[in-house]
């Protein structure tokens, strides 16, 4: 029996930071890991591998050179999966060896084996069936992830049909893809096969993608993906797989409204489920909900007051960027004054081809509350930077309180949008209004000018109201 102030089960970014976090506060701390490597689902079928394969997809295909300087930039040879996946690889195994530093450096012990709790206060490790450590822990830190939902209707086992984490697996491209939902991991897949040159044909089962986002922006990334050559099925669901033995013939799905899509592959992101199965947590009176997410209160106390829970494992907004917040917050309270929140205005980026960011409300959440807003708008195409770089499509949206000019949200879809919101972000964050971006001094050519063009847009539009 090995006696700790704070056991981890799982070392994704929240039981990472978790760890970290109880470490600085001078805590007795140990991650246990069921895998054979660090890092959990960010590192290594999710976060960090995906957004890897989406630059890996812009470079094979030339995308982003595309009709700049009169050169046609097309892929030129046919991309093999060695190619596709080259630099996902070196991306993860860098991450895991800084996993492995950072909780070496600040004195975690790290246990390699599944976690399970025998009681309230003790974690037992196994590892091939084998009991390999027992640990007492005065507090415990759940952060053990998710993992894809899979329909009982498709046969997973079949090379050519993938979850979200299996596709990092595949043995060749795929000649014809389906992408059944239309979620972001749906919606980000199917670009990245589309940047290729793979037909792409997603289904889904609501009547538009992505309903969070401000339905300008939302609407404009539908035509920029089927611009890209994704066949969009919205509104529809599969209500039959056929994945015949001979790999020779396609998979024919059937949709809701007759329609048979025949494909080579497909991909099911059909949302995912909380990593709680033989945690026992149950017998503890740890409350969990439909797909095994796990109920917390504000400072991710469970029922049971001194385990935690934290990440994907308690459901949305299921974020690395927020597990790794909540887990700091979580250790705050376990191991000191506690007093701090997650802040209630989050980033979302979106890593489609176009990139989605955004931060704070949309002009429909405005609506819905009856706040009086104005729209300021800044094109990329009309952006310096934007016409150096071929940025097209892009658009700054900013929303301005109407009376004050206080920031209310800011929208972006274009390159970089997801470096671009931090500053809408920041200035959300400080109660700033119209008049920060006014006097703030932007490089130039950049893309960042945007928020200061956008700015004058709405601006001018008041000036035009008020005359």
């Amino acid at each position: 029996m090995a006696d700790f102030d704070l056991v981890v089960i799982g070392s994704g970014p929240a039981g990472e930071w978790g760890a970290i976090q109880a470490s600085l506060s001078g805590k007795r701390v140990a991650v246990v890991e069921r895998e054979p490597v660090l890092g959990g689902t960010a590192a290594n079928t999710g976060t960090l591998p995906s957004k890897t394969l989406r630059e890996t997809a812009l470079h094979l295909s030339g995308f982003k050179a595309r009709g700049l300087y009169s050169v046609d930039a097309t892929l030129r040879h046919e991309a093999t999966v060695s190619d596709f996946l080259f630099r996902e690889r070196r991306v993860k195994q860098m991450e895991r060896e800084r996993i492995h530093k950072n909780l070496q450096r600040h004195g975690v012990t790290v246990f390699q084996g599944r976690g399970s709790l025998l009681d309230a206060h003790t974690v037992q490790v196994t590892h091939d069936g084998a009991v390999v450590a027992t640990l007492a822990a005065s507090t415990i830190l759940i952060a053990t992830g998710s993992s894809p939902y899979r329909p009982p209707m498709y046969p997973f086992g079949d090379p050519r049909v993938h979850d979200s984490d299996e596709i990092l697996d595949i043995t060749t491209l795929p000649r014809t893809l389906v992408v059944v939902g239309g979620g972001v991991i749906g919606c980000e897949y199917a670009c990245m096969f589309a940047a290729l040159g793979i037909p792409v044909t997603l289904v889904e089962v609501k009547h538009e993608l992505l309903a969070f986002l401000d339905g300008e922006v939302g609407q404009l990334l539908r035509d920029c993906m089927e611009t890209l050559g994704v066949r969009l099925r919205l509104g529809q669901v599969v209500e039959s797989a056929h994945v015949p033995e001979s790999h020779e013939e396609p998979i024919r799905l059937r949709l809701s409204t007759g329609e048979v899509l025949e494909a080579d592959q497909v991909l099911v992101a059909s949302g995912r489920t909380s990593n709680t199965a033989g945690l026992g947590i149950e017998a503890l009176g740890v409350k969990q909900g439909k797909r095994g997410q796990i109920e917390v209160g504000l400072a991710y106390q469970t029922a049971v007051p001194h385990i935690y829970a934290v990440g994907d494992v308690i459901g949305f907004p299921a974020l690395a960027s927020t597990s790794m917040e909540q887990a700091r917050i979580a250790m705050e309270h376990a191991f000191g004054p506690g007093k701090r929140t997650l802040t209630p205005i989050l980033p979302y980026g979106i890593y489609t081809i176009p990139e989605v960011s955004m931060a704070g409300d949309t002009e429909e959440s405005l609506r819905t509350r009856g706040i009086p807003y104005v729209v300021g708008r800044a094109t990329f195409d009309t952006n310096p930077r934007g016409q150096i770089i071929g940025e097209r499509q892009g658009l700054l949206k900013l929303l301005f309180h109407r009376d004050d000019l206080k920031l209310l949200g800011v929208h972006i879809l274009g390159e970089q949008a997801t470096e671009l919101v931090h500053v809408g972000l920041t200035a959300l964050l400080t109660g700033s209004t119209a008049q920060l971006f006014v006097e703030t001094c932007f490089n130039y050519p950049t893309l960042s000018e945007a928020y200061k063009a956008a700015t004058y847009d709405a601006l001018d539009q008041v000036r035009v109201s008020s005359t």
